[in-house]
């Protein structure tokens, strides 16, 4: 399935690449939540708090990085917040008015499973 990870620079920024996450492989979590909330807090600039697997059900997402790059998250497409320190990421709503999407949460020390592409540099 399509994925863009976040992911931290040695420099404290974050930046992210593409790729994909393989199917039928099994990652380790033990749980999972859904959310069709926000706080405006979530729309600044913010680390992840947790390595997790980010699931759009509905709506799109525009993601920002440190440098300004921008990815679009919808129905379809996984992110993997890894970016646990620094400024971390930014986001916002494109034509819609909520977000519903699932939190998965991945075991400390767990393979994320995920491939980058070969163009993985946006």
């Amino acid at each position: 399935m399509p994925a863009i990870r976040l992911i931290n620079n040695p420099d404290g920024t974050c930046s992210f690449e593409k790729g994909y996450i393989p199917t039928l492989k099994h990652a380790s979590t033990t749980t999972f939540w859904s959310s069709n909330k926000t706080e405006d807090w979530e729309k600044n600039a913010h680390p992840a708090p947790r390595r997790q697997y980010v699931v759009t059900l509905k709506g799109k997402i525009r993601f920002k990085v440190s440098d300004g790059s921008t990815f679009l998250i919808k129905p379809g497409v996984i992110l993997l917040a890894e970016d646990l320190k620094g400024k971390g990421h930014s986001w916002e709503m494109v034509h819609t008015k909520s977000w519903e999407r699932l939190y998965i949460p991945l075991q400390e020390g767990a393979d994320d499973l995920f491939v980058a592409s070969y163009d993985s540099k946006k």
